[in-house]
């Protein structure tokens, strides 16, 4: 039987292992989709927009450990949009940006889990909406959002060109 999930806070001490996740998670990312650059090339830099966005935005940045070991994270903050279409709970909501299980930790649900922990988190801010994307093609991180009870909001489709070149 798999170790408990325990989640906490992220602290200093957990940069070494955010920035792994970070790496982790883009370049499984751009496997999936080439407009992602490579993990080490934005670790760092993305790493500190991250944390900044979670501490001047109401937001927070969880880890999930098992027996001590580093599985996983989440990282979500209060976003204001100003669609004037939309409707004011919609225009002011929680946005999970990133959420990484490492690859040894895969398949025991930890992404829920981690999703449960941050919600209220962010609903204590006085959201109603909580919201997180997924590339298309990354199916498993769609089945868990939608085991965790997210459903599709808006679904964005894309069409590239070749870049013109100049005469």
């Amino acid at each position: 039987m798999p170790a408990a999930i325990t989640i906490r806070r992220a602290g200093p001490a957990d940069r070494p292992h955010l920035r792994q996740a970070i790496v982790e998670l883009q370049n499984y990312e751009r496997a999936l989709h080439l407009t992602r650059l490579p993990g080490e090339q934005v670790a760092d830099v993305y790493l500190d927009w991250l944390q900044q966005q979670a501490e001047t935005q109401n937001g927070a940045m969880l880890v999930a450990e098992s027996d001590g070991a580093f599985a996983a994270f989440v990282v979500g903050w209060i976003e204001v949009a100003e669609i004037l279409t939309e409707t004011a709970d919609s225009n002011r909501f929680g946005y999970v940006s990133d959420l990484c299980v490492m690859p040894a930790f895969r398949g025991r649900r930890i992404a829920e889990q981690l999703l449960r922990a941050i919600e209220p988190r962010l609903r204590q801010a006085g959201v109603v909406r909580i919201r997180i994307n997924a590339l298309a093609a990354n199916s498993s991180a769609r089945t868990s959002y939608e085991r965790a009870g997210y459903a599709p909001y808006e679904v964005m489709h894309e069409k590239a060109f070749e870049p013109e070149r100049g005469t």
